[in-house]
C-alpha cells in the first residue's frame, strides 16, 4: 500500500493525499510536480528513476487506512545531483 507521504522532499510543499501535484518515483520518494519539472527534470535523486502523479486514497478509504504522516526532508545537493541528472534526463524513465 502506498504511504502517501505527506511533503515534498526537496522543498517541503504540503502534498496531501489530495493533492494533484505530488509526484513519486517506483521506489515512493515523493515530491511536487514544480520541483520534478524544474529542479529534478525527471530524474529522481534517489534512485535515477522517473515520476508519475500520485494516486489519491479514496476518501471513504483514508479513515481505516489513513494517508502517511512521516515527512521526508532533505534538499537535493544540486552539486552532487548534476552528474546523475545528466546522466539520466535524456534517457526515457523505462530504458533507465
Amino acid at each position: 500500500m502506498l504511504e502517501i507521504r505527506p511533503t515534498c522532499e526537496n522543498c517541503n510543499k504540503l502534498l496531501p493525499n489530495d493533492s494533484t501535484e505530488a509526484m513519486i518515483c517506483s521506489f515512493e520518494c515523493t515530491f511536487c510536480a514544480d520541483c520534478v519539472s524544474t529542479v529534478l527534470e525527471n530524474v529522481c535523486p534517489n534512485c535515477g528513476g522517473g515520476f508519475v502523479q500520485r494516486p489519491t486514497r479514496p476518501i471513504a478509504k483514508l479513515e481505516r487506512n489513513p494517508a502517511g504522516t512521516r515527512q521526508v526532508y532533505k534538499p537535493v545537493n544540486l552539486a552532487e545531483f548534476t552528474l546523475l541528472k545528466e546522466q539520466y534526463k535524456m534517457i526515457a524513465p523505462d530504458k533507465r
